[in-house]
């Protein structure tokens, strides 16, 4: 059987970099190629192999495919919520565009597989806000959720029609200590952290009782590989699977931290990203996921909170 050459896009980003590394623990260094159209981020350095590369660039793409012997693509790179609404054009093409490419050439080469990740940002106004299931209305209000609903389908009919073996996760918020955030609307649960510790005070740009799903980074990099492991034959959603870790609301997060860092306080003034975390449920049920490959998280609040600190603090 022929050994395992991953390729990861993207991989100087929040999820990229931590997935990197927990691949080349796996496989070997040498078989995982990071490339980003970014600098190499400094925890990569001198690890593995990096090549700067554009995923819209599909001959690029290809060539390294080919050159690399690639057998399966991590497909990171994206324009994320926040930062979409400003330029909602560029979100859509890079999102699509890239997306589409990966697709093609996984089709065309036969690679074993391919992961791209979806996000909770798929739901919109009109989805259940509690324990929002796997398949309900899904009415995105944002470009980047737009993208990336478009983005499952895409996936899901590669895999009827081609056979590509893609697979997918929904995303919650991403909360990690390695990589600083991508331009997300959950991204306060990271800066909070970093605020606590500098300055013991934080401003928050969502209301204190905006609750949303969320994950800590150490079960995201696990659920990815967990459902890429998984025998085919468990995966029996080709659009993108619910995962859940935690929901909670800024004022939840604030208390936890002040039981480590007493002095700390948070005042909120909510901005443009109040009205996209408004659009997304609050809690997300994953039963799905459980079921077909196994999931489960490790980490809650409480538990993350102590983590972050502990790490940041070092």
């Amino acid at each position: 059987m022929q050994k395992e050459k991953i390729l990861v896009i993207g991989a100087s980003g929040q999820i990229g970099v931590e997935l990197t590394m927990a691949l080349r623990k796996i496989y070997g260094n040498a078989n995982v190629i990071a490339s980003d159209l970014r600098e190499q981020n400094p925890l990569l350095e001198g690890t593995g192999p990096y090549v700067s590369m554009d995923v819209m660039n599909k001959e690029m793409l290809h060539v390294q495919v080919l050159r690399q012997n690639i057998t399966q693509i991590y497909l990171l790179a994206a324009i994320l919520s926040a930062t979409g609404e400003k330029n909602p054009g560029l979100a859509w093409n890079l999102n699509m565009t890239g997306l589409l490419n990966v697709l093609d050439i996984a089709r065309e080469e036969k690679l074993h597989k391919v992961y791209w990740p979806s996000s909770i940002a798929v739901f919109g106004p009109t989805s259940p806000k509690q324990n929002c299931p796997q398949q309900t209305i899904i009415e995105p209000t944002t470009v980047y959720g737009i993208s990336k609903y478009a983005g499952e389908f895409w996936c899901h009919y590669f895999n009827q029609r081609f056979g590509v073996d893609v697979r997918s996760i929904r995303y919650p918020g991403l909360i990690s200590y390695k990589s600083p955030p991508g331009g997300g609307t959950t991204d306060y649960a990271v800066e909070i952290f970093h605020d606590a510790l500098e300055e013991m005070k934080y401003e928050c740009f969502l209301k204190e009782d905006t609750y949303l799903p969320m994950m800590y980074m150490p079960d995201a990099i696990r659920a990815t590989i967990e459902l890429m492991e998984a025998p085919a034959e468990k995966i029996k959603i080709r659009t993108s699977y619910n995962v859940s870790g935690m929901s909670f609301s800024p004022k939840e997060i604030a208390l936890e931290i002040k039981k480590h860092i007493p002095e700390f306080s948070i005042s909120y003034k909510p901005d443009y990203r109040q009205e996209i975390a408004n659009s997304w449920p609050q809690s997300i049920d994953d039963t799905t996921a459980r079921n077909d490959w196994g999931w489960k998280e490790e980490f809650n609040l409480a538990a993350m909170t102590q983590d972050m600190i502990e790490n940041l603090k070092k």
